[in-house]
């Protein structure tokens, strides 16, 4: 089979790889329109079931990519100077996303596949001998905005404002931090992905940008006036945008991708082509990778590539449906953060592990947390109740075991 993978980004480098894995007589072309080693950003997030995903597909690769990210369980979150909480939880990985293309690259080249660097596809006319066209060309994917009606394409734009930075301080936590100013909140979220590096996204209300003066300030100016108001999270350190003298901070507004249909004839949307999740939940990458495992999983069980193609949609769109109902209802929580911003510690970092709730953006936020309070209590109780049943029905010689606290 020959393949064109347009765009050298997760997406399409991973299914190159597990193209020829499967049959090493596949013809695999990737097309990326950048210089090899000029993708902008600083560090992605990624958790341990990926990464036992990974080692499932290609163990070389996945070795690579943990070789080359650090890890954390501690998740902290503090407000103002005045409140902090800190907590372990479920393992998670960051990794530098120049890192994680080159590591992919390299194994796809080494498998044989052919990558090409600064070659732009603006149609599939330059590939009319291909028969697979992945179209794995980001949030702005060319293939897809030639045909959007087929595609059927929705794109909606978040209300929020964001900057996507990093920084030299190494953090050892997953770390939140929302600070208030005379304009509003604005917060951050910084992870470390690198032995030298952290990322921190910044994001703010529209007013609270514009009061701070960040819609009018260059890149130096924003960074200057963000690196006072993060001072305690950065401990002296600078933060770090793209580096382009005299150019204005690139502050955006996230825009959510949804596809009624992913393919086209031969042509298939995969990773940010094919949708996006808001940043808060990180899986953007995840998402991207897993997309490939599914494609080339419906080739490998269905060579006929029509139907591949249909059953690759119908698990990968299944799957969307629930992961960007639940980035829709993180990223209105963050828009809607005033109202949770005045709740004690706790209770703000519980409704925050709860933000994908359809209830809560509809619910006092005190009584849905009372609420849950309650509905924690009586499971507690049922719970108690079937273990007392369970004692007494025990067979002879049985004893209860009462969990370690």
């Amino acid at each position: 089979m020959k393949i064109a993978c347009v765009g050298g980004g997760p997406a399409g480098l991973y299914f190159s790889i597990l193209m020829k894995r499967m049959d090493p007589s596949h013809e695999v072309t990737v097309y990326e329109r950048r210089p090899a080693g000029s993708t902008y950003g600083w560090g992605v997030t990624y958790s341990s079931v990926l990464l036992g995903n990974l080692h499932s597909a290609d163990p070389e690769s996945a070795l690579a990519i943990q070789g080359s990210s650090v890890r954390w369980r501690r998740w902290v979150h503090v407000r103002d100077h005045d409140a902090m909480t800190a907590e372990y939880g479920d393992e998670g990985f960051g990794i530098e996303r120049r890192a994680l293309l080159r590591i992919l690259a390299d194994r796809a080249e080494e498998l044989g596949v052919r990558v090409r660097y600064e070659q732009e596809i603006a149609d599939e006319g330059r590939l009319a001998g291909a028969d697979l066209v992945v179209a794995g060309d980001g949030v702005n994917s060319t293939l897809r905005s030639r045909h959007p009606d087929r595609f059927g394409t929705e794109i909606t734009t978040g209300r929020n404002l964001y900057l996507w930075l990093g920084t030299t301080k190494v953090l050892d936590a997953f770390t939140f931090v929302f600070k208030e100013t005379p304009h509003g909140w604005i917060w951050c979220y910084g992870y470390p992905y690198s032995t030298e590096h952290s990322t921190c996204v910044v994001e703010c209300a529209p007013d609270t940008w514009r009061g701070l003066g960040l819609d009018r300030a260059s890149e130096s100016g924003s960074l200057a006036a963000l690196e006072k108001i993060f001072a305690e999270l950065l401990d002296g350190h600078p933060l770090i945008g793209r580096e382009r003298s005299g150019s204005t901070a690139h502050w955006l507004n996230f825009r959510t991708v949804a596809n009624r249909r992913w393919c086209r004839g031969n042509l298939v949307l995969v990773g940010d082509a094919a949708h996006t999740t808001h940043y808060s939940v990180g899986s953007g990458t995840s998402l991207a990778l897993e997309d490939a495992a599914i494609l080339a999983h419906a080739l490998r069980v269905s060579p006929r590539i029509e139907t591949a193609l249909a059953r690759y949609e119908r698990r990968a769109r299944g799957r969307m449906r629930a992961a960007q109902r639940a980035a829709h209802r993180s990223a209105q929580w963050y828009e809607d953060f005033p109202r949770y911003a005045g709740l004690p510690m706790p209770h703000l970092v519980r409704l925050l592990s709860m933000r994908h709730s359809r209830l809560l953006p509809h619910v006092p936020p005190e009584l849905y947390y009372r609420l849950d309070e309650a509905a924690d209590r009586t499971v507690g109780r049922l719970v108690r109740s079937v273990s007392r049943a369970v004692s007494r029905n025990a067979p002879a010689g049985h004893q209860e075991q009462t969990p370690a606290r």
